[in-house]
């Protein structure tokens, strides 16, 4: 096969050709980063690339594989990490003109997962601001674009992971969600990408354990390369005390199976969410191919707290408490789009921040009892498809179907909903606007139910299936 058919070639297809000596991780690794070499100048995907180091970690898995002495699947297989998360010996800059020439001495808990797999860093992935928005610039460099369509944003926060995986520059790439940055570029650059529970893939290190909502988890062009990434990355870790005390299954095989007799709900709205006509009207045409599948769809009211103005709250006190000295000390490093966070978190009261906390709860409430009846809910991931990449004072779209859309939170209402609460989602990719542009819809599943919401998105998949549409890049 060619450079790019290699390039785009699913993980698990790697993982078998390797295994069976007819692909060497070498020429893997060579293809790839000859395609970033050449794209990523325009994408902007990658803050660094490791090409030297993932030279030479192919050239290991290459020794392993003749031996006969692979550690695992994911042996040989390159991916990418964002740039949140510590790499010891590789610039981490966090987004952050504070961390531009950063070199940490600790891997953080995913970076050393894959790395004792096997698997071939070819880089780390851009991102804003310590991850602070739902698009990909920052100071240190041009934003991340779309594959799809080089003036639009690629999303954030995990904008440089998506972009990379859509425009094949690896097929394998870790992202955080701590509002929707896993599933936000997914939707706008058309992969998949899954939230786990919170807790199924460690945070480590972190600055505050016990006030963390980012869930670690991985963007791939297919189901099952998603799959296998979470198999190496999942299970508990003592460092995160909020990890889930249970030890990795076998995902890959999870996504087996039918989904018959599954009780689905399809909401295209949340009963709150402005959506664009365009996009909910091909989330709506996916969501309906799961009775294709045995399923069973119901459009059922929802009537859960609109959690917009708490989780505001909860978001900007968090962002402020982390970064407001920062601010203080150098505010020309600091982005509008932050500094505004970080005005708003200063300004609420402790009896204000607590009664959000207060309202979480409630939320959580009303969707564990929403799930008694249903075992996944679909929802349109991203109410409108990507918008302009030009950073500046008044980013995103000014209004979505007809209702204005002041702040960032007015554009993720089917996101951090389930930050709140915890409960695993994946966006697939499921369609095109009129403009050529990916649209996803959102399946999410019951407390810890990951296999589930991966066998759904499997079954999608397979009648319906995406990985074959690729970006205009060549």
């Amino acid at each position: 096969m060619d450079a790019t058919e290699l390039s785009y070639l699913p993980a698990t297809e790697m993982a078998r050709l390797i295994r069976t000596r007819e692909l060497s991780p070498v020429e893997i690794t060579d293809a790839i980063l000859d395609r970033i070499e050449r794209l990523n100048p325009a994408l902007n995907a990658y803050l660094t690339v490791t090409a030297d180091l993932a030279r030479a970690q192919a050239k290991e898995a290459e020794a392993r594989a003749r031996r006969g002495d692979l550690r695992g699947p994911l042996d040989g297989i390159p991916y990418s990490i964002k740039d949140l998360e510590a790499t010891a010996g590789v610039r981490t800059t966090y987004g952050s003109k504070w961390f531009e020439d950063h070199v940490p001495d600790e891997d953080g808990v995913v970076a050393e997962r894959l790395k004792a797999a096997g698997g071939i860093l070819l880089g780390k992935t851009n991102t804003p601001h310590f991850g602070h928005k739902d698009m990909c610039d920052n100071l240190l460099g041009p934003p991340c674009r779309n594959p799809w369509n080089l003036d639009r944003t690629s999303g954030g926060s995990s904008g440089g992971a998506a972009a990379a995986v859509a425009a094949g520059l690896g097929p394998l790439a870790h992202g955080s969600d701590g509002a929707g940055s896993i599933r936000i570029p997914a939707a706008l650059c058309g992969v998949f990408g899954l939230k786990p529970s919170f807790g199924r893939v460690p945070y480590h290190p972190s600055p505050d354990y016990f006030a963390t909502r980012s869930h670690n988890g991985p963007l791939s062009r297919t189901v099952r390369d998603a799959a296998l990434m979470l198999s190496v990355i999942a299970g508990p870790d003592p460092r995160d005390p909020l990890t889930i005390d249970a030890p990795p299954e076998d995902y890959v095989a999870l996504c087996d199976g039918d989904l018959r007799g599954l009780r689905l709900a399809w909401s295209p709205d949340l009963g709150y969410a402005a959506v664009d006509p365009e996009v909910r009207s091909i989330a709506e045409r996916a969501a309906r191919r799961f009775t294709d599948l045995g399923c069973t769809l119901d459009a059922p009211a929802i009537r859960w707290p609109n959690p917009r103005d708490f989780h505001k709250i909860i978001w900007e006190v968090g962002v402020a408490s982390r970064h407001i000295d920062r601010a203080i000390e150098r505010p020309d490093w600091i982005e509008p789009s932050l500094a505004q966070m970080i005005h708003n978190g200063s300004r609420v009261s402790a009896i204000e921040y607590g009664k959000a906390l207060l309202a979480r709860t409630a939320l959580y409430n009303a969707v564990r009892a929403f799930f008694e009846r249903y075992d996944l809910l679909l929802t349109p991931q991203m109410p409108v498809g990507a918008w302009s990449a030009e950073p500046g004072p008044h980013q995103g779209p000014r209004e979505i179907g007809g209702h204005p859309t002041p702040t960032i939170m007015d554009r993720l209402p089917f996101t951090y909903p389930f930050n709140l609460t915890g409960h695993p989602a994946a966006s697939v990719p499921c369609g095109f606007t009129a403009e050529g542009l990916p649209v996803g819809l959102q399946i999410v599943g019951r407390w810890h139910a990951d296999a589930t919401v991966l066998r759904a998105a499997a079954g999608f998949e397979q009648i319906q299936p995406w990985a074959q549409h690729r970006p205009p890049l060549g």
